[in-house]
């Protein structure tokens, strides 16, 4: 997700400081004191009109007491209502006509107070776009730009007050050109983007920073001031802040190279790249300051995407382990951006090598839990990349990252997107040298990796590599293991991880679907059925005579083998008693004998099922078997499970175990449920070594 740039608006300060104090009158200076009822309006009203005046003290004391209003954005429009813009602009131009007839080589201490005071003013009063547009429309922005060109870079001695002055009309352009693209072009056309470039050069620290702040927002969203402010040879002083100590100085230079770059043409990013910016923005990852890391951060995002050379020195240069420190810090603002910059960064090779050794795998899995939604898809982006190395899939694993994709909780579309396609890309990889590798962490690492490993497994595997995961490399026991582990949390993985298991395990359906009619030896049909023609054997059931045929019987099951032909008593008589079977179970059993098939509904079911089990009638046995199943629910699995076992019923206790697997969430809470787990563990164990196995062999 790429990041929105948000222009960041200088904050002036809410009170002279030292240096303009010290070179104010003390005689016009007055503290105000002023408590909660008093009404300001007549004051300010005061005040404004004494800008008239051509006392120079009640001007003084006029523009301070306005200075100390101007702070508080309450009284802003009762400044601008009484018609102090008109005469600030007016005191700018006399002052300016003043400068032009007096000595230049007269070091005045007050000299450039009125113009410092009144620039000040002008831009605390430039909270408003429609007070920028009035303070535009007043005609205050040429002498502001002249007050700009009043240091001259080659004359050594600076006047008392310049810096101040210079700063203060700095200020005033920043504040008003604030998200105004019309005053951005003014003040472009009108050259003040030269004087602020050669600001940056200024002997005073704040003037440097001030100037810095100017050309940021300048720069922001205006493609012909960037281009000017290039053009002026911007760049070289610029790189020079980028290396200062000061981190608001270097905090405004970083701003104004990303508002250069953002959203910029290929050529203006590589001219900013060639001025050798590169090397002390990767400085910035590791500054004191988290907003100028976060910028830096950002820049790097955006040269990453100039061209895979510029991703390489990025990456030689050090890049990469500061960014990775900066997804630990407790600002947000620094983790998105530093995110946002590996994701970029992670789109070469070598690059995804070096981010994972650097260790930035787990804190961006950690990442993915954010609550903030342009973090996670940063993050999530980032680990996409990773996942398409080879060398970085099984250290995901090993992580967590399996658990950590599958069970965030992501905000936006294009996240679950990113996400859905990490987990494609790492069951892609999951064969040759990587599962080789990964297995070899699943049987020597400690414990608890092995687990996570089998858990990630069961969900990545390709079908024929399930049995050498989980029956050669001993991943199914891992998973049993686990099913009987303290942790609800891990048995519900273990039971999750199962069920996955199962479905790759087969192709069909995990429970037996209705068996076909079996290839009777010999095959009657329906007219046969308990019909006495050509009968040489009767079944007595509740009293009635039921009458069948030995070669039919004989054919179906070793039971009635033994009864007709073996050496029980049944053999020679004719008249079978047949005790413990109702007539209509006799009838559906024979009925399924004499033609391979018969309707088995869930009332008549249970008791087929016994029927079928005692005259080893498979086929009927598991017709019956998945009848039952296809009714196991919540509330009866307990009593399904429980009648499988007397009656041999595997496909049944299968299909149980299966939905116990399924459905553990919702089962987890029944008394019953954790011994009914624990006794059902060899029978778990039985299912998955039949279908793991014979998978491969269906494979082979």
């Amino acid at each position: 997700m790429a990041p929105s740039r948000t222009n960041v608006k200088r904050k002036l300060e809410h009170h002279l400081d030292k240096e303009n104090e010290e070179a104010e009158d003390l005689r016009y200076s007055k503290v105000l004191v002023l408590d909660s009822d008093h009404d300001a309006l007549p004051d300010i009203h005061r005040n404004v009109s004494l800008l008239t005046s051509s006392d120079s003290p009640s001007i003084n004391t006029a523009l301070l007491f306005l200075s100390q209003f101007a702070t508080n954005e309450e009284f802003v429009d009762a400044i601008i209502e009484s018609g102090a813009v008109p005469a600030l602009v007016k005191h700018l131009q006399l002052q300016q006509q003043q400068q032009q007839q007096q000595d230049p080589i007269l070091n005045n201490p007050y000299r450039y107070d009125v113009q410092t005071k009144c620039a000040y003013i002008l831009g605390l009063l430039a909270v408003k776009q429609e007070h920028q547009l009035l303070i535009h429309n007043a005609g205050a922005i040429p002498y502001l730009i002249d007050l700009l060109k009043m240091w001259d870079r080659h004359n050594k001695t600076i006047p008392l007050g310049l810096p101040s002055l210079v700063r203060r009309a700095a200020d005033a352009i920043t504040n008003l050109a604030h998200e105004n693209s019309i005053i951005k072009n003014f003040l472009r056309i009108k050259c003040a983007i030269p004087p602020l470039v050669q600001l940056l050069e200024f002997t005073d620290t704040k003037v440097q920073r001030a100037a810095t702040g100017a050309l940021r927002t300048l720069a922001f969203k205006n493609f012909d001031n960037k281009k000017q402010i290039i053009g002026c040879n911007a760049l070289p002083p610029l790189t020079i802040l980028l290396q200062s100590q000061d981190p608001t100085l270097h905090y405004e230079a970083v701003g104004v190279i990303g508002n250069l770059v953002h959203s910029s043409s290929p050529d203006i990013k590589k001219d900013v790249l060639l001025a050798g910016v590169l090397q002390p923005v990767i400085g910035l990852l590791s500054s004191s300051c988290s907003e100028s890391q976060r910028e830096a951060a950002l820049l790097i995002g955006q040269f990453a995407t100039i061209d895979s050379d510029c991703k390489n020195h990025i990456a030689q240069r050090g890049g990469i382990k500061p960014l990775v420190d900066m997804l630990k810090s407790s600002d947000a603002h620094v983790r998105e951006m530093s995110a946002f910059a590996l994701g970029r960064l992670a789109q070469n090779s070598h690059n995804q090598a070096g981010i994972a050794h650097n260790g930035g795998i787990e804190p961006l899995l950690t990442l993915l839990g954010s609550k903030n939604g342009a973090i996670q898809h940063n993050a999530a982006f980032a680990l996409y990349g990773l996942s398409d190395n080879e060398d970085n899939v099984a250290s995901i694993i090993k992580a967590g990252g399996l658990q950590k994709l599958q069970e965030g909780y992501f905000r936006a579309q294009p996240t679950k997107e990113c996400v859905a396609k990490t987990l494609k890309r790492l069951e892609e990889k999951m064969h040759g040298l990587v599962l080789r590798h990964v297995l070899y962490l699943m049987r020597f690492e400690q414990k608890s990796i092995q687990i996570r490993i089998a858990l990630a497994l069961a969900h990545l595997c390709s079908d024929n590599n399930c049995k050498s995961i989980f029956i050669d490399n001993n991943g199914l026991e891992l998973l049993l293991d686990l099913l009987e582990c303290t942790s609800l949390k891990q048995r519900c993985d273990a039971a999750a991880a199962l069920y996955k298991l199962a479905t790759k395990a087969t192709s069909s359906p995990l429970v037996d679907a209705a068996p076909p009619s079996p290839t009777l030896q010999v095959y009657l049909g329906e007219q046969y059925v308990n019909n006495p023609k050509d009968s040489d054997v009767t079944f007595l059931v509740e009293g009635k005579r039921f009458y069948a045929h030995r070669k039919c019987l004989l054919a179906s099951s070793d039971t009635f083998r033994a009864m007709l032909d073996g050496g029980y008593r049944e053999r020679e008589g004719k008249d079978i008693e047949i005790p413990n079977i109702n007539w209509g179970i006799f009838e559906l059993m024979m009925r399924y004998i004499y033609t391979g098939t018969v309707d088995v509904n869930l009332d008549i079911a249970h008791d087929l099922l016994e029927a079928a089990d005692q005259y080893l009638l498979e086929g009927l046995k598991r017709l019956c078997e998945y009848v039952i199943s296809q009714d196991i629910s919540v509330d009866n699995v307990f009593e399904m499970y429980n009648m499988s076992q007397p009656f041999n019923a595997r496909s049944l206790r299968h299909a149980c175990i299966l939905f116990m697997l399924e459905h553990y969430e919702k089962l987890r809470t029944e008394p019953w449920f954790c011994s009914l787990v624990h006794s059902s563990i060899p029978d778990i164990r039985q299912l998955f070594s039949t279908l793991l196995t014979k998978s491969y062999s269906a494979d082979s």
